[in-house]
């Protein structure tokens, strides 16, 4: 999980991440707990950063689109910089005052000390990874997605109605499938697999109309894995999504103080923009509707 199999939304309702954020079972103090303490506490200069009145923010090597363009995150331009970068600023920091490390998803995630004050690199929140490190509340829930071939009579296409005569398939037991059955309700049965490896050999076949894999998984496949594939579309959110969330040191002093950074940006409907902006619009996975 989270970096979608490791290598191998569009508009994640701020209610709902609202929700996922409140429901996250936390530790004996929780991030929102220790954000209500007081404004002040979490003001710049109270903050316990690694340098003092600098914010180090690390993520992967290389950092993959559409996350970060060109595997710049200095640049602030691709989804998560930008997060990133508005986390800063809640926070009340300047770009000058943010300085970017490279951190391996597997060492991140690892228990021990770790050089940076918070890592940003598709981490999903799993009760298993809690015990090792902590999470800030969601600043993104998954979306299921629906891949094709270039070729295929859906391609192109911009509404659920007109993948209603498609013949889809998804991973048996997985979101992706019950967006087909809930969401989508196409009129040809849908087709099940045990794995996406069986099910991308069955599109490349020709045996399937179209793909439901997650977003991150869809931007893999089509990116890296099937120059012929294309998105169609994100799928309106179903099921209990997959979450990202920032990830720090165990018992992290900033877990509250970045964790309510990222619920204003809940509330303000930021991450929604951003979403739009990087996901959607510049990386091409628009909403079907």
């Amino acid at each position: 999980m989270g970096r979608s199999s490791r290598i191998v939304a569009l508009t994640a309702a701020t209610a709902a991440l609202l929700a996922v954020a409140g429901c996250a079972p936390q530790d004996d103090e929780s991030p929102t707990d220790t954000a209500s303490s007081g404004a002040a506490s979490c003001s710049k200069e109270s903050l316990r950063t690694r340098t003092p009145g600098k914010l180090t923010i690390a993520t992967d090597e290389p950092a993959y689109e559409p996350w970060f363009r060109e595997n710049k995150p200095e640049s602030g331009e691709g989804f998560e910089a930008a997060v990133a970068y508005a986390v800063a600023e809640k926070l009340g920091y300047a770009r000058a005052d943010v300085t970017w490390t490279r951190v391996k998803f597997d060492t991140a995630i690892a228990p021990g000390p770790k050089n940076f004050d918070f890592d940003i690199n598709q981490f999903s929140i799993t009760e298993e990874r809690k015990k090792a490190v902590d999470f800030s509340a969601p600043y993104y829930l998954v979306r299921q997605t629906v891949i094709a071939l270039k070729s295929s009579k859906i391609a192109g296409r911009t509404a659920l109605a007109d993948l209603r005569d498609a013949k889809l398939g998804a991973q048996v037991g997985t979101t992706s499938y019950q967006a087909i059955t809930d969401v989508i309700k196409p009129t040809v049965a849908p087709q099940v697999y045990n794995s996406n490896d069986d099910a991308k050999k069955a599109l490349q076949n020709g045996q399937l109309d179209g793909l439901v894999v997650d977003l991150p998984t869809a931007f893999y496949i089509t990116g890296a894995e099937l120059t012929d594939a294309t998105i169609v579309g994100q799928v309106p959110q179903v099921g209990t999504p997959e979450a990202f969330g920032l990830l720090l040191d165990k018992g992290s002093p900033l877990t509250g103080c970045v964790s309510g950074a990222v619920g204003q940006l809940t509330e303000a409907g930021t991450l929604t923009q951003l979403e739009q902006k990087w996901l959607a619009q510049v990386a091409g996975a628009a909403e079907l509707r």
